[in-house]
Order: C-alpha cells, then structure tokens, then sequence
C-alpha cells in the first residue's frame, strides 16, 4: 500500500518537481497539493494523507500554525518539515507544533523521499547538522533554569528499555542501536515500539525528549 502524500508549498515550481520525483516511486502516492497553510489544513481534513510535507514561510496561514492545525486532527498525518530555513525558531516552532520531521530544501532529493518514508513509518528525522542541539535545546536540558531530571517520566520501563531509549536521545537509529547493544535490528525495532506505547510517545522526537527529561543523556554544560 502506497503512503499518501499531501504536498504544502507556495511556490509552484517546487510542488511540481516533488509531486513528479514522488510520481517516479512505487510506494509513495501524491493525493493533493496546497499553496498556503489554510488550504492545507481543509485537504487534510478531505483528504486524509498519512504524510505532509510542509512549507513554512507561506502568505496567510505559515506552515507552523497549519502544522498545529493538522497534528490535532482525529488520526492525524505525520508532518515532515521541508524548508529553506535552517533556522532554530522555525525547527522548535515545528517541533512544538507536532511536526516529525525537518529538513531543508537542499538535502539531495533521494534523502527527501527516504524522509517521507521514515515519518510515515513513525519514527523522526531532522537534518544531520541540526539533530542533537535541537532535541536538547527543545527539551529544555540545558542553562541554570533547566528542571532536574525526573526518573518517574520512564517508571514501568524495564532496565533494556532504559538503554534503548538512552540511545534513542542520543539521535541513534534502530539499526545504530542494534549494533550498540549486539542485539537484531527487529529486537530494537521491538525495544522501540515498546517505548512508544508505554511512554505514550508519538515519535522519536519525543522519546528523544523523554530521555533527557529523564536523565538518562547527559546534559550540556
């Protein structure tokens, strides 16, 4: 079954080459397109995609508030953050809003596609040079007024658990952490699933926050 894409952008030129690169693959699937926020908050709601790319910077309603918009939805779609911007206000404004992913427009354009892929199947992506800082910052891990860690946010995990979710806050993926532990990369994928729902996690974004809420990543001095 072929993931269904809503693409959000308000210049033309850029919606046209991604529904046509995303047209070239098998298992993605573009069901509609919107020029400004507002739009893309109504497709969602018609269309009912399991993935939005969205722009930030658009006339009217910007992608940050359509972001929120679309995230508080019954079943809403995952959000991928595709911008020009490399800029820490929009990432946590992103972040905060219920986006899953961010990247930026000049990632090659196989990275975009195996984005979409990583969102739609539950996990999070942020670009490379932004990852680490952005998690830490977002999770208010580091300054005097940072909160001490709090150990009763993971209760009921078990000690393995611990260690995934550890390496998850360190922005490692399921096959990094197979091979940090020396266990499969489906015992992981496992491990990870588990921490979604007893954290009652969305995304990786927020397993990640969990982890230095929790203490179990050092914090930056």
């Amino acid at each position: 079954m072929s993931v269904r894409v809503l693409l959000v952008d308000d210049q033309p030129l850029m919606l046209v080459g991604l529904a046509i690169l995303i047209g070239d693959t098998d298992d993605l699937e573009v069901v509609g397109q919107a020029g400004d926020g507002r739009e893309a908050v109504r497709l969602v709601r018609e269309l009912r995609p399991d993935v939005v790319v969205m722009d930030i910077r658009m006339p009217g309603m910007d992608g940050i508030e359509a972001t929120r918009r679309a995230t508080a939805e019954p079943d809403p779609p995952k959000v991928l953050v595709l911008t020009t911007f490399d800029d820490d206000e929009y990432v946590y404004g992103a972040l905060r809003a219920g986006a899953s992913g961010f990247l930026l427009k000049s990632m090659a354009l196989d990275a975009i596609l195996d984005a979409i892929r990583v969102v739609a199947a539950g996990d999070a992506l942020i670009a490379p040079s932004v990852t680490r800082r952005l998690i830490a910052d977002f999770a208010g891990t580091s300054g005097p007024a940072a909160p001490e860690p709090d150990s009763s946010l993971i209760a009921g995990i078990t000690d393995r658990e611990r260690e995934v979710l550890a390496l998850v806050g360190q922005g490692l993926s399921n096959a990094e952490i197979a091979e940090r532990l020396m266990i499969s990369a489906a015992t992981a994928k496992t491990h990870v699933a588990r921490l979604f729902a007893k954290l009652e996690a969305r995304d990786r974004v927020h397993l990640a926050i969990t982890a230095f809420k929790a203490g179990l990543v050092p914090r930056r001095r």
